[in-house]
């Protein structure tokens, strides 16, 4: 997938479509105590804490031991370790598309589907799963399916697979606390104005002199 610009573009992907709606995930507003679900969620019962139903199924599984690691395998290629942070796993999104699966049960299926054809695919073109291919094979098959604009129309149902599993990965990512100190989100905080730039002055032929 060298064609990504990986944190750039799944960023403004990102940010696109929490102010359109349109993806799947939480709102960024309050801290939970979970080990297994290092993210920002706002309670249905309040700003602060899990509600009860969340407590519910933070104990629940919907993964496969072998989904699970697909999922997992899968979600760091999308965002794998830089510079700035950890990768994907780190930042503990397998664990919050396994919850996400739990709280909206529609998504189950496309989820589920997608990843038995992720499977089926590789098993065709390499004899063996996504999760036991090489990293090259693994890379192979998502740049078949991550671009749908070139994408064969055989592959439409991977790409549809892909897309949704993407915008869960970086929904999940960036809704981490890994994923805000990544975003350089300062939040509600007061900040220190120094005056318009001096050479923004200069070109407009102010002064910030009182």
């Amino acid at each position: 997938m060298s064609k990504i610009s990986r944190r750039d573009t799944l960023k403004y992907t990102l940010l696109a479509g929490i102010s359109a709606g349109i993806l799947p995930g939480c709102d960024p507003k309050s801290n939970t105590e979970s080990s297994t679900h290092d993210h920002i969620h706002e309670s249905r019962d309040g700003l602060f804490g899990l509600s009860e139903a969340d407590k519910v199924l933070l104990k629940q599984k919907f993964f496969t031991s072998e989904e699970k690691e697909t999922v997992r395998v899968l979600a760091n290629l999308i965002i794998p370790a830089d510079d700035r942070s950890g990768d994907a796993e780190k930042a503990g999104v397998p664990a919050f598309i396994e919850f996400m699966m739990l709280d909206q049960p529609d998504l189950q299926t496309p989820m589920r589907g997608g990843l038995r054809w992720l499977d089926k695919t590789c098993l065709d073109q390499f004899e063996r799963s996504f999760a036991k291919c090489t990293e090259k094979q693994q890379k192979e098959i998502l740049d078949q399916i991550a671009y749908p604009e070139i994408a064969k129309p055989e592959m439409s149902q991977g790409v549809a697979f892909f897309n949704m599993f993407r915008n869960f990965v970086a929904t999940g990512f960036w809704t981490s606390k890994m994923g805000i100190e990544d975003l350089e989100y300062q939040g509600n905080k007061p900040n220190k104005w120094e005056g318009a730039p001096k050479a923004w002055l200069e070109k407009l032929g102010l002064s910030d002199e009182a």
